[in-house]
């Protein structure tokens, strides 16, 4: 009895483990020349339903929040505290992007992106990224910020890559924070929509 109970939980244990995404090593190489990327950066609400690779995600998060240098970022932060995570939806779940394992972790399974916006558009895209800050960390003017310099991050990866992106103000911020389980006082701010374009 003893044998099946451990066998069980390794199970469950394993089982849990495999619903987190290992990321690709991101690609930080090639793309479009920074004033290339600046001359195509727009904003689009149109979207396909075509997932993006993981190798497209990796590079997508890396662009976003990833380390470039030891306990260094892509986007800066007011006094370098860091305090923003990257809550990413997908159809297959909902995830935390964990920049220093390059993975995402699992945290609600199912398809919630209906959840982070408003418009009808938010529950068409391939991932939306929900900015999470943490306003005990800093103020809340420079959390908003830090939050700008991701997002554009964002935009220009997706200028660079051809890809689809918009951010969303227009959103349940109260309905996301118990949607997440955020504590203390960590709160989504923005949510940014990232997919193939549409077929017009």
């Amino acid at each position: 009895m003893k044998t099946i109970a451990i066998l069980l939980l390794t199970l469950s244990a394993s089982l849990a483990f495999a619903q987190d995404i290992a990321l690709p090593a991101p690609q930080t190489s090639g793309g479009k020349p920074l004033m290339q990327a600046l001359a195509a950066r727009k904003t689009s609400r149109q979207f396909s339903d075509r997932a993006l690779p993981p190798q497209t995600l990796s590079n997508l998060l890396w662009a976003a929040y990833g380390f470039n240098r030891p306990g260094k970022r892509t986007a800066p932060s007011a006094r370098n505290q860091q305090e923003m995570e990257l809550y990413v939806f997908l159809k297959e779940g909902v995830y935390l992007y964990d920049a220093k394992a390059n993975k995402l972790l699992q945290k609600i399974t199912g398809d919630h992106r209906p959840a982070t916006g408003k418009q009808a558009f938010a529950a068409n895209a391939a991932a939306d990224i929900v900015l999470v800050g943490d306003i005990a960390k800093l103020n809340r003017e420079l959390v908003h910020a830090d939050s700008g310099f991701i997002s554009q991050n964002i935009y220009l990866y997706c200028a660079s890559e051809d890809l689809a992106t918009v951010v969303c103000g227009s959103i349940d911020r109260e309905a996301l924070g118990k949607l997440l389980g955020l504590q203390g006082q960590r709160e989504a701010l923005y949510t940014q929509c990232v997919g193939y374009p549409a077929e017009l």
